[in-house]
């Protein structure tokens, strides 16, 4: 089981690796009329043509830049639609909080707050109040070894 958090921890840390490399592109917007329709255009490149390396008429290579727009086509269609371009698709996803594991601290930190909050909430009752010092200590202890175990709940 040890051996199994590293190696959960090590495959974290890969993975974190390979998103950061995606990073530069979180503040870069796709065109409003789509990647295809973009560069298809700027490389005057008629619907007819493009349609013809697809082996589809104008009006469906239409219904397929539409489909890239409304976000409903296939990353197959987008696939061969890039490689008709001469272009590979690339595609990946971006942790919102920079991360997977600062993604990780902030659920085992909520996670902790909760527990740490309802068990401060029971001493109050009984009298035993806590200063918030060592509930904000016992936060921080909590946090750390439910980010070390990644408990399967942790999601929950």
């Amino acid at each position: 089981l040890m051996k199994n958090k590293k190696e959960q921890k090590l495959s974290i840390e890969l993975l974190d690796k390979k998103l950061r490399a995606y990073n530069v592109l979180h503040e870069k917007e796709i065109p409003d009329t789509g990647w295809i329709h973009a560069i298809r255009t700027t490389l005057g490149m008629s619907l007819r043509q493009m349609g013809k390396r697809l082996s589809i008429t104008p009006q469906s290579m239409k219904e397929t830049e539409q489909r890239e727009t409304e976000g409903s086509i296939t990353l197959r269609n987008l696939r061969e639609a890039g490689k008709a371009l001469g272009l590979q698709l690339v595609y990946g996803f971006i942790p919102q909080k920079g991360s997977l594991e600062k993604m990780i601290e902030e659920k085992a930190q909520a996670v902790a707050k909760e527990i740490v909050s309802r068990a401060s909430h029971s001493m109050m009752l009984e009298g035993q109040e806590n200063s918030k010092e060592r509930i904000d200590e016992a936060i921080k202890e909590r946090a750390e070894e439910i980010k070390n175990e990644m408990p399967g709940h942790l999601w929950e």
